[in-house]
């Protein structure tokens, strides 16, 4: 059996609903920041795919794009976490719900 660029969407396509599971029902912001990431990847992954089969660069030209994005993302959004966790020693969505202005 030769794994095709439709055996890599159909991957792609399950780890972009597992991710958007993660974001609907997990209450740990830690956990949705993780499933953001994986969502990120699976369509990095579908890009790359997309631009196999396409026989062009503009897909993984984005990815790069994409990388860079997540990069800044994880930095900014792991100091907020942390900061989150400091001040309320928790890291549930709940607890945060008091931030609202």
């Amino acid at each position: 059996m030769q794994v095709g660029p439709q055996h890599y969407l159909v991957v792609s396509a399950l780890l972009f609903c597992l991710g958007l599971l993660g974001v609907i029902l997990r209450r740990n912001v830690l956990i949705m920041y993780m499933s953001l990431e994986l969502m990120l990847n699976a369509a990095n992954l579908a890009l790359v795919a997309m631009s196999r089969m396409n026989d062009n660069l503009n897909g993984q030209v984005m990815v790069f794009f994409i990388i860079t994005v997540a990069a800044a993302e994880v930095a900014v959004g792991l100091a907020l976490i942390v900061a989150l966790y400091r001040r309320r020693q928790s890291a549930h969505v709940e607890d945060l719900t008091s931030m609202k202005l």
